[in-house]
C-alpha cells in the first residue's frame, strides 16, 4: 500500500468515466488543484463524450487513455504511477437498466470489481467511488439515512448496491480503501439532453430553450434532492484528500438535504425562462423512486462537505450554459 509515504502534496489521479458529465467537471478540479501533479482519464467513449474533455488537452498534467474498465489489463495500464482512484466510469439509467440488465451487470458490476482488483495489485492508496441513492430502493423513510435502505427496484439500482458490498469486502479481504458516495439526482453543465437515457432537467430545460412543452412523468409529485454538480466535485476532492481515518471506508449520501417536486421545478423554470410553458403529464416510469431526501450530517461531519450551490442557483447557472450551448450549436 502506498498509504503511509504518499505526499497529498503531489498526488497522481486517475478518474475512470472523466469524459462523463460528472467526471469531466471532477478532471476540471483536479487540473485546476496544485496538490494533484496528474490527472489520467480512462473512458471509452460509449457513455461519455471526447467533447466534455477537449477543452483540457494540452494541458501539462492532463492524460487521456481510452478503454474500458471491463479490461483488467487497461485498468492495470491506466494505473501505472498513481496514487488515488475516483471512479466514476458506469452505465447510468434506470430504463436502461430494464432494458438491458446484462449490460449494466457487466459494466458496473464487473467493471468496477475490475477497477477494485487492479488497484489493489497495482498499491493504490484509495479508490472513490461513484455510488447511487437508488440503493434506497423501496424504503419510504424519509430522509434517506445511509445506514438504513430499502430493496433495489430496478437492475441499476442492485449493480450500485452490489458495489458497495464489492468495496467493503474488498476493504476487509484486501485491505483497499474506499469512499462511497451516494449521489441524488446531480445536475450541472456537460449533462447531455441528446441522450436516450437523458435525465429530467436537461430535457426540460431543453424544451423551455426550444417553446416545447416538456414531459413529466407522473403527475409532478415526484420529488427528488436534486444536486448541482459543484457540490458533487466538492464531495469527490474532499473523499479523495481526507486524512481522516475515521471518513475512510464509510459511504455518504451526497445532496443538499433538500426536496424538490417535479413540479416545483416546472415552475422554476417558467421563473428563470421568463416562458409559460405548461409540461404534459404523462405514465409514471417503471422502477422509479416516487420521493427522495438526503440526510447529510454524516458527510458534513465526516468529510467537512457543505453544499454550496442551491437548487435554484444550480437550476438557473445550468439553464444559462443549455442556452449558451443552443446558440454556438445553432
Amino acid at each position: 500500500m502506498n498509504g503511509n509515504r504518499l505526499s497529498t502534496n503531489h498526488m497522481k489521479i486517475l478518474i475512470t468515466g472523466g469524459a462523463g458529465f460528472i467526471g469531466s467537471n471532477i478532471v476540471e478540479a483536479c487540473l485546476a488543484d496544485e496538490r494533484i501533479t496528474l490527472v489520467r482519464v480512462l473512458d471509452d467513449l460509449s457513455n461519455g463524450y471526447i467533447e466534455n474533455v477537449q477543452l483540457f488537452e494540452g494541458h501539462p498534467k492532463y492524460e487521456f487513455i481510452r478503454g474500458c474498465i471491463t479490461n483488467y489489463d487497461t485498468c492495470v495500464q491506466a494505473m501505472q504511477g498513481i496514487d488515488r482512484v475516483c471512479h466514476q466510469a458506469a452505465l447510468g439509467s434506470v430504463p436502461r437498466s430494464i432494458e438491458n440488465p446484462m449490460r449494466t451487470n457487466e459494466v458496473n458490476i464487473g467493471g468496477s470489481v475490475t477497477v477494485m482488483k487492479a488497484a489493489q495489485a497495482m498499491g493504490i492508496d484509495r479508490v472513490v467511488h461513484a455510488f447511487s441513492s437508488s440503493t434506497y430502493g423501496d424504503s419510504k423513510e424519509l430522509p434517506k439515512v445511509e445506514e438504513r435502505i430499502g430493496k433495489p427496484l430496478s437492475p441499476y439500482a442492485v449493480s450500485k448496491f452490489a458495489c458497495e458490498s464489492y468495496a467493503d469486502v474488498f476493504y476487509k479481504t484486501y485491505g483497499l480503501n474506499f469512499v462511497g458516495l451516494r449521489y441524488f439526482n446531480i445536475f450541472g453543465p456537460r449533462q447531455s439532453p441528446t441522450n436516450p437515457y437523458a435525465a429530467a432537467i436537461p430535457l426540460f430545460c431543453q424544451a423551455f430553450i426550444e417553446d416545447r412543452q416538456p414531459v413529466v412523468n407522473g403527475d409532478g409529485s415526484h420529488s427528488r434532492d436534486f444536486t448541482f454538480v459543484q457540490n458533487a466535485v466538492q464531495a469527490n476532492m474532499l473523499a479523495l484528500f481526507t486524512e481522516d481515518a475515521a471518513a475512510l471506508n464509510q459511504v455518504y449520501n451526497v445532496a443538499c438535504g433538500d426536496q424538490i417536486t417535479l413540479k416545483e421545478m416546472i415552475e422554476m423554470l417558467q421563473e428563470i425562462s421568463g416562458k409559460d410553458i405548461q409540461p404534459i403529464y404523462g405514465p409514471e416510469r417503471i422502477g422509479d423512486v416516487k420521493h427522495s431526501k438526503a440526510d447529510i450530517t454524516k458527510i458534513q461531519t465526516l468529510l467537512h462537505y457543505k453544499p454550496q450551490v442551491s437548487f435554484k442557483e444550480g437550476l438557473k447557472q445550468v439553464y444559462a450554459w443549455y442556452v449558451k450551448q443552443s446558440q454556438v450549436s445553432a
